[in-house]
């Protein structure tokens, strides 16, 4: 009986123990699944809290990422969003978005082409919030240039965010070598430039024993003239008098003297004759030839002319220069680019009240930060691009697959203040590029009257720019004198000219 009891209390203990241990174990596998249960909230809370964000955006390739692309999700975790991106073939851009306008079932960020228009009428019906007011609440939205916001904004009034580009692209390409062969500086001056023009056209700048080089090279695309006219002190389009009231830039008091200048250059021969009909698709050509030696274009020209000078010379390792402007009697002056490609604009369809607004601004505010910009425009280190030796080196070349996760993202950026995405070791010329662009900004010309919706003009701009611009070149020919610019002018006015100055000028001082 003895033994009996024993072995009952024994098990009766086992039964105990093993109860504790079932309780013990059911107590910590609540507490794992009240854990696992609080971090799901918390999880669930945190994806409550992105908001879903619809974009349009133009792609360059028919095969865009998806939202299975890890670039693609990095970029929704960075900006604490759900991205549906609507990928618009630039091919048929504009029409896609005019009927993606015309529809009125609108995304909440549309990037918009220019100031067509199509957009211009959707912004008079009320279809896309004004962002001027709260710019200044975001660390990069509020560091946008003043000149670029006035240029995309209409009527000073701002309704998309502007996609960056080079403000001061505009320069002058120079070939380095001529200069180097007949002993010459850079020009500093209008006067400088013509002496220069003068001795490349004149003292045999290639040393071959030939008369068979001129100074510039200009093509039937009329920017050189815009660009050297602000060396003089002509405006940017529109001038503003003593009395604050804006006036067209061939008014202007200088523009004669800019005229009497090209005009000079024509009868010296330093100019091609053939510059009224020559085709702007083969204007490098005579600098890449070595028949001409300056080039007044875009600054990014002149790396790509010097590739092609080097094809062709592989001796002549550095032909080219690239300089900002030449000073004339009102100083340094350069003739802006818009400075912008396309807006981002926030319709008040898709985002209906002021709260919303705000945290579509705070998306489009931190795809400006640097980490955003390389995602977008570089990928994912270790995957799309590396760092060797501390420079960038893309691994995507050769891979499709790999550059189908992320071309095209880089529609998202507006890069505001500035770029920040990393770009390959570059040579000195590019370097030179990049450098004068960002000096450019500080003598820039700015158009005071480029926010202007004009009706005139939209009506009868192309005929009234025709006869300025036609008259411009028949006096640089000697085709007419001095009265027949007058006659022109006269024209200009009676084909809708005055009626337009009256409204820009009605425009402006409603504006102030």
């Amino acid at each position: 009986m003895m033994k009996a009891s024993k072995l009952r209390l024994l098990l009766l203990a086992i039964f105990a123990f093993g109860l504790l241990f079932i309780t013990a174990c059911s107590s910590d596998s609540e507490e794992s699944s009240t854990n696992s249960n609080s971090n799901s909230d918390s999880s669930d809370e945190e994806n409550e809290d992105r908001m879903a964000i619809d974009v349009f955006v133009p792609t360059f390739t028919t095969e865009p990422p998806t939202d299975s692309s890890p670039v693609w999700q990095a970029l929704e975790d960075y900006t604490n969003t759900d991205l549906t991106i609507e990928w618009a073939p630039n091919s048929n851009l504009e029409d896609k978005f005019n009927i993606t306008l015309s529809s009125g079932d609108l995304p909440h960020v549309m990037y918009v082409p220019g100031k067509s228009p199509s957009f211009i009428s959707a912004v008079e019906d009320g279809a896309f919030w004004e962002l001027g007011p709260y710019l200044d609440d975001y660390p990069n939205l509020s560091q946008a240039n003043e000149i670029i916001l006035n240029n995309s904004s209409i009527n000073g009034k701002i309704f998309g965010i502007y996609r960056s580009r080079d403000l001061g692209r505009n320069g002058v390409i120079i070939r380095k070598d001529w200069l180097e062969n007949l002993g010459l500086e850079e020009p500093k001056t209008i006067d400088d430039f013509y002496n220069m023009l003068k001795a490349f056209t004149e003292e045999d700048p290639d040393g071959n024993g030939q008369d068979d080089t001129y100074g510039l090279v200009v093509s039937k695309y009329e920017g050189p003239w815009d660009v050297m006219q602000t060396w003089f002190g002509v405006p940017n389009k529109w001038g503003i008098d003593d009395d604050g009231n804006l006036y067209p830039w061939f008014l202007d008091d200088n523009y004669k003297d800019a005229l009497d200048f090209f005009k000079k250059l024509y009868d010296e021969g330093l100019v091609n004759e053939d510059f009224a009909v020559m085709d702007p698709a083969q204007w490098s050509d005579p600098v890449v030839a070595g028949e001409a030696g300056v080039q007044v274009n875009v600054l990014d020209e002149g790396h790509r002319i010097q590739e092609k000078i080097i094809d062709a010379e592989p001796e002549n390792e550095d032909p080219i220069t690239v300089i900002k402007a030449v000073e004339g009697p009102f100083g340094m002056k350069n003739l802006p680019t818009s400075g912008y490609s396309g807006m981002l604009s926030i319709s008040t369809t898709a985002v209906k009240d002021e709260e919303e607004l705000k945290k579509v601004l705070s998306f489009l505010d931190k795809m400006n930060d640097e980490e955003a910009q390389i995602l977008a425009e570089n990928g994912i280190e270790g995957r799309h691009f590396e760092i060797e030796d501390g420079e960038y080196v893309s691994l995507v070349k050769d891979d499709a697959g790999l550059l189908a996760e992320m071309d095209g993202l880089n529609q998202l950026l507006m890069y505001i203040p500035e770029p920040l995405s990393l770009t390959p070791d570059t040579s000195e010329l590019r370097q030179l590029e990049e450098d004068l662009k960002l000096e450019n900004e500080d003598i820039v010309v700015a158009n005071p009257a480029e926010p202007y919706i004009s009706d005139v003009y939209a009506k009868k701009g192309q005929q009234m720019d025709n006869i300025i611009l036609d008259a411009r070149i028949q006096y640089i020919v000697g085709q007419i004198d001095e009265s027949g610019l007058e006659e022109a002018v006269e024209l200009w006015r009676s084909s809708g000219g005055d009626d337009y100055i009256e409204e820009i000028n009605q425009l402006h001082k409603e504006a102030q």
